[in-house]
């Protein structure tokens, strides 16, 4: 592939020696993968984290993506930190904390120089309090520190033939939580199956965040009109009822990325 940004990555990769991918199968990650088999070929190892946080269907993904990349994969089992418990609005740092300090642990058990991770260069541009914690931890971001956008992430990969090049964000099912408010794992499951239903049913970039009994269902803006159908309303509320939910409801305003952060004063990250 004749791309300098993708080259430059390569041989980025290639100093590293060996490495452990933190690996979620997302866009971002799914594609340092790939370009960490192509430049280290064995010495490359995908860490896949198992938690009540983590939707079960994405677990299996990553699964699948590893073995059709022939990349070496583990597990870890993460559980839910005390200190996160009440989902407190540093939730992210002190989750990522955690999470990397086992993923550091276990590359340095197997014999890996380094952790990376699949944060690029649009990340810079949202709340993102986790990039704290990898600064600290010295957890290696390829694809930011090559200044690799998002939309040439997705360019790349269908470049590369990357099932994953269109597929929607995602983020762990915390984020669905507001701050302040116990994390129950019966609510990730009920979070869980609502997600998976509505994306079963076409709206592929779907957040149901969890207000206690209430459901607030975000669907992508251009794709709202969609839902204004009374068998399909009636049917989606009765699906998430059945998944637990008391009362379900519509954002008006739509999907985007952290609307659960918009009641918090955002602090730049260095």
């Amino acid at each position: 592939m004749k791309n300098e940004k993708y080259t430059k990555l390569l041989n980025y990769l290639k100093e590293l020696d060996s490495i452990v991918v933190a690996f979620s199968g997302g866009v971002d990650s799914t594609f340092l993968l790939k370009a960490a088999k192509q430049a280290l070929g064995d010495k490359v190892l995908a860490v896949t984290v198992i938690s009540p946080y983590i939707p079960k269907w994405e677990v299996e993904e990553a699964r699948t993506i590893t073995n059709k990349l022939g990349v070496k994969h583990e597990f870890i089992e993460v559980p839910i930190i005390d200190e996160i418990k009440f989902n407190p609005e540093d939730r992210c740092y002190l989750c990522k904390k955690s999470i990397f300090n086992l993923i550091k642990g276990f590359a340095l058990k197997k014999g890996y120089r380094y952790v990376v991770d699949g944060t690029n260069l649009d990340d810079t541009r949202d709340y993102r309090p986790g990039r704290k914690a990898l600064k600290e931890l010295n957890i290696k971001s390829p694809l930011l520190e090559n200044q690799l956008t998002k939309q040439e992430i997705r360019d790349l990969s269908k470049e590369l033939k990357l099932e994953s090049w269109n597929k929607p964000a995602y983020a762990c099912l915390l984020s669905r939580v507001p701050y302040g408010n116990e994390i129950k794992i019966e609510e990730l499951e009920r979070i869980e199956k609502s997600e998976k239903y509505l994306m079963s049913i076409g709206f592929k970039a779907v957040r149901v965040r969890c207000h206690k009994e209430l459901a607030r269902v975000e669907v992508p803006k251009e794709e709202r009109c969609k839902l204004f159908q009374e068998n399909l309303l009636d049917e989606i509320s009765y699906r998430l009822k059945e998944f637990g939910f008391k009362y379900v409801s519509l954002d008006m305003e739509g999907y985007r990325i952290g609307s659960l952060n918009e009641s918090i004063k955002k602090q730049p990250i260095i």
